[in-house]
């Protein structure tokens, strides 16, 4: 069980460090104004909200490595703290780039068997926005097919533990 985990908590790490840092990278090399440059107001408030939603991206990503890495570098694999951090980078780092907060894109089902971009923006992005997006999504979507278990599995167990224990 526990080598399991772990090997998990390194899978998800190597796979976060990329995005992360192309993530860092668009953010610090792309404004607002350059994205929404002689824009309307309604393409404006697209990228106000894409970008407010990559940055949160970045974060929740930053803290599920951190805690990955924590996980890892404790003496004594501690299971528990490590599929808390695996459940958290599931509900936070991925749930936040298929639900954006601010609905700049959104995940289409229908595409996502065909080979086809399953992404599918409300406004058609300039390059760099669509660009990003494209080279996070397999990442983001490898860590869901991964970490699928820690969606509802995990509480599950943790709430029958919880009962056992109180029993």
């Amino acid at each position: 069980m526990s080598a399991n985990v772990q090997k998990l908590c390194e899978s998800a790490r190597e796979k976060l460090k990329p995005a992360i840092e192309k993530l860092e990278t668009f953010l610090n090399e792309n404004s607002l104004a350059q994205l929404a440059a002689d824009q309307d107001q309604e393409t404006v408030l697209f990228y106000k909200g894409f970008l407010s939603d990559l940055r949160h991206l970045l974060v929740f990503s930053e803290v599920s490595y951190e805690k990955l890495g924590t996980a890892l570098r404790r003496a004594n694999f501690d299971v528990d703290f490590a599929e808390k951090a695996l459940y958290h980078l599931y509900h936070q780092s991925v749930n936040s780039f298929f639900y954006p907060k601010n609905e700049c894109y959104s995940e289409d089902g229908r595409y996502a068997y065909t080979g086809q971009d399953a992404i599918r923006f409300r406004v058609k992005p300039v390059r760099p926005a669509r660009d990003i997006i494209m080279e996070i999504t397999r990442t983001y979507e490898e860590l869901r097919d991964d970490l699928t278990f820690y969606e509802s599995d995990y509480l599950t167990q943790r709430r029958m533990q919880n009962q056992r224990n109180h029993a």
